[in-house]
């Protein structure tokens, strides 16, 4: 008999919808206070969610300033010619804001977006320098991408703190060089005479500063939640591991259940291919008992670096952001509401606790 993937993931009424903590919000309102000195905001998402990752508090809070969309984490996602398809589609949804895609493995889409950023100095020359501010959700790899910069834009190493899981950056960071002023060509030709490296200056240089990611408030779909949570959006005890591992599986069957043929045969039952990564890797408690918590953060770990299967989690289609668009006007509450809502599922949860005893 051949195997039949879910079509659909069980509903979870029960399952968090917020992750929008006090250092975002301060984060966000910093930005808002740096505007006036900023030439052009970097708003990242992750390329795996590219509907998902969106925040539409950065198109509110940072109107009317000039905005690139980068797409992070391409390495992660669809390759070839699927993965090109899906990226012009991405860049139809934002014309006329540029979109460009970047990869941790690919330095030529990092010099790309230092090109961009180069060329944009040019067009409004500044002996102070050029400052750019970059936003997106969290993790998804903001700080990552300013020590690329850094590392390609003036050969320095990292500067800015990165890590699994999100919140490594809480404050909105000073400015970090990325490409040099005029002044230092000279001594970065030095530097770099007969190595092939070339660096050109601009004005008084190029300014990155670095931000928190900043949560939606409130999340109104379910699913939503759990494709952030499985990027690394939200700290992996918010939502149940083995819960978060059940949803990897059922993307994983959607796409390519030979993923795990390693383990065991295609199945929709996350604790039979939790016991057998359990057994097959040593993940086991006392009496021989598969460790099944241990074996879904192993799992969603393996499948966030790239090797469990690289594949998008949203649907990337002409109409989908169009879509979403129309759907958040309808459902997604402001931050009042939003906490409206969080004060009445403590209130419900506490009740419940007070019937217990």
């Amino acid at each position: 008999m051949s195997f039949l993937p879910r079509t659909a993931f069980p509903a979870q009424s029960s399952l968090p919808r917020s992750y929008f903590l006090g250092h975002h919000k301060a984060g966000l309102q910093k930005m808002k206070t740096l505007l006036s000195s900023i030439d052009l905001v970097i708003e990242c998402r992750d390329y795996r969610v590219p509907l998902t990752s969106r925040n539409p508090l950065f198109e509110k809070s940072l109107e009317g300033k000039e905005r690139l969309v980068v797409y992070t984490k391409r390495d992660l996602g669809l390759g070839g010619r699927e993965g090109k398809v899906q990226e012009d589609i991405v860049s139809i949804w934002h014309h006329p804001t540029t979109t460009l895609f970047t990869s941790n493995t690919e330095k030529g889409s990092i010099r790309k977006l230092l090109d961009y950023v180069r060329e944009h100095a040019q067009k409004q020359y500044k002996l102070v320098g050029h400052r750019l501010l970059v936003v997106g959700m969290p993790n998804v790899g903001k700080s990552t991408l300013l020590n690329a910069l850094r590392a390609q834009g003036i050969g320095k190493g990292k500067v800015a703190q990165t890590g699994a899981q999100p919140g490594v950056t809480r404050k909105v960071g000073s400015g970090v060089k990325i490409i040099p002023s005029e002044d230092d060509d000279a001594q970065l030709a030095g530097q770099e005479e007969g190595s092939g490296v070339k660096r050109q200056g601009v004005g008084g240089g190029v300014y990155l500063l670095d931000t928190p990611g900043v949560f939606i408030p409130y999340v109104p779909d379910a699913e939503a939640m759990l494709k952030l949570a499985l990027c690394g959006s939200v700290k992996d005890t918010i939502i149940p591991p083995v819960l978060l591992a059940d949803y990897l599986l059922y993307q994983i069957n959607l796409q390519a259940p030979s993923i795990y043929a390693a383990y065991c045969p295609p199945t929709n039952e996350i604790t039979v291919l939790l016991a057998s990564i359990a057994h097959s890797t040593g993940r086991l408690m006392k009496g021989g008992q598969p460790d099944l918590e241990a074996c879904a953060l192993w799992m969603i770990q393996r499948w966030r670096t790239g090797h469990l299967g690289k594949f998008m989690l949203d649907v990337v289609n002409r109409d989908a952001a169009a879509r979403q668009a129309l759907e958040e006007q309808e459902m997604s509450p402001s931050i009042s509401q939003a906490r409206k809502m969080k004060k009445e599922a403590w209130r419900q949860k506490a009740w419940g606790r007070a019937n217990k005893k």
